[in-house]
Parts: C-alpha cells; structure tokens; sequence
C-alpha cells in the first residue's frame, strides 16, 4: 500500500523532539515545514497534513501564523484531511471558526480522558484513556457543525469538522519529550508541580498512554481512504 504524502507543519519553534516524534509515529512521507519560521508549502500536492503542538497562544495572531492560516484554509477547501495535536489542535479549531481562550491554569502530566463519540480517529481506542497533556489554552467553544470526540475536567480534548481532526493531548509523546517538555516549565510552574509531573513519568503510564498512539495509524488509513476516494476508485 502507497504510504500517503502529508504536508507536516512544525511549529514547534525547533523543538528537538517534534518532528522526531511525528516521523516515528506516522505511518507515511512527512514534507516538513517550519511554519514559525514562515515555511508553508507552496501548493496543496499532499494528501493530508498535520499541525503540531506549539509555545505559542493562538489568539496572539502572530505574524508566522497567517500564511499558515491561509494555506490551512486552502487546504480544507480542497478536502484534504487534517490532524492537529495541541496547539495543533487549538489553530485548526480557531481557523474554522472555534474560538479558543486562555484556561487560567495548566494541565500537564498523564491525564485520563472521555471519549464522546464514535469516530474513524479514536477506532480501537477505550472509552476512558489515558493521555500526556501539557497546556493552557484550551478550545472554548467548537467550530459551526464540529463535533466533540473527546474531553476531561479541563474541556474538550478532541474534535472533528468534515476531514479535519484535532486532539489537545499528547499522543506522539515518548517518556523523554514528556520529561523535557515538563522541566521546561520552570517558568510558569512550582518546582513541586514540575517533581510530582515527573514522578508520573513512569513505564506503567506511558504504557498506558500508549494506546492513544493508534490514532495516527487511524488518520493515515483516513487519508489513503480519502486519497482513493479523490481519485475516483476503491482503497487497495
């Protein structure tokens, strides 16, 4: 089977671990983008795409995110399938008309979360799992015609509109970028609720966490399912 070809755009301001992360777990041919460096791709010669998570907030309209918008919405109108994870997540719900606040508080650490509906994106996934989170921004209220797919006692957690998908959670995340990613919130965090995220940071959770990681293969079979359907002939 044809590994599908996925605009893959970074905007995780030169993490080390994004794309390492994102490579690992999608089954497919990443062309990769530093969007906040303002790399978008310059024609819709993909099969999907994928928004990954950020530092940044979405409501501070930075300059970077605007070809990013624009190409997003090209994209969309074209029917390619989508997939955002946190701030990912958080900007394809605002670019579909969402709206998305700042939360006051942050969650961070292996969470439990509900799923609320059947979906292609959470198949094979339980009705209670658990995830790694890490944010403070939160979508507040869905796109016009979205539907939930999942959320916790900090909100939604997971959405749907038409091809387009986003999960707030961490799914792509190994122990290492969950223990990077925590210690790197010294400045907005306790030293005691950095310690006690990564006492959580064990075997036994990441694990379980693990089993969230088969939405990516979900959303690539997505992908070569919409592909064959673009093209005018049944899935191999």
């Amino acid at each position: 089977m044809d590994r599908p070809r996925l605009a893959f755009l970074d905007a995780s301001h030169g993490s080390p671990h994004a794309a390492r992360n994102f490579r690992r777990e999608l089954d497919a041919d990443l062309a990769e983008f530093d969007v906040t460096c303002c790399e978008t791709p310059t024609d819709l010669a993909y099969d999907g795409f994928v928004v990954s998570g950020s530092r940044s907030s979405v409501y501070e309209r930075q300059a970077w995110q605007d070809p990013l918008r624009e190409w997003v919405h090209d994209a969309v109108d074209a029917g390619l399938p989508g997939l955002g994870v946190c701030w990912g997540h958080q900007f394809l719900a605002d670019a579909l008309g969402g709206t998305v606040e700042g939360m006051g508080e942050y969650e961070i650490g292996y969470r439990e979360v509900e799923r609320e509906a059947e979906s292609p994106l959470l198949d094979g996934v339980d009705d209670s799992f658990t995830v790694f989170t890490t944010h403070s921004d939160a979508v507040t209220e869905l796109p016009p015609g979205a539907e939930l797919l999942a959320s916790n006692e900090y909100g939604v957690h997971g959405f749907r509109k038409d091809r387009v998908f986003g999960v707030q959670f961490h799914p792509e995340y190994d122990p290492e970028t969950a223990r990077y990613v925590t210690r790197g919130k010294d400045d907005q965090l306790s030293e005691a609720r950095i310690e006690s995220v990564l006492d959580g940071v064990t075997p036994a959770n990441y694990e379980a966490a693990c089993e969230a990681k088969q939405l990516f293969a979900n959303f690539t079979d997505f992908v070569r399912e919409t592909r064959a359907e673009r093209r005018g002939r049944v899935p191999a």
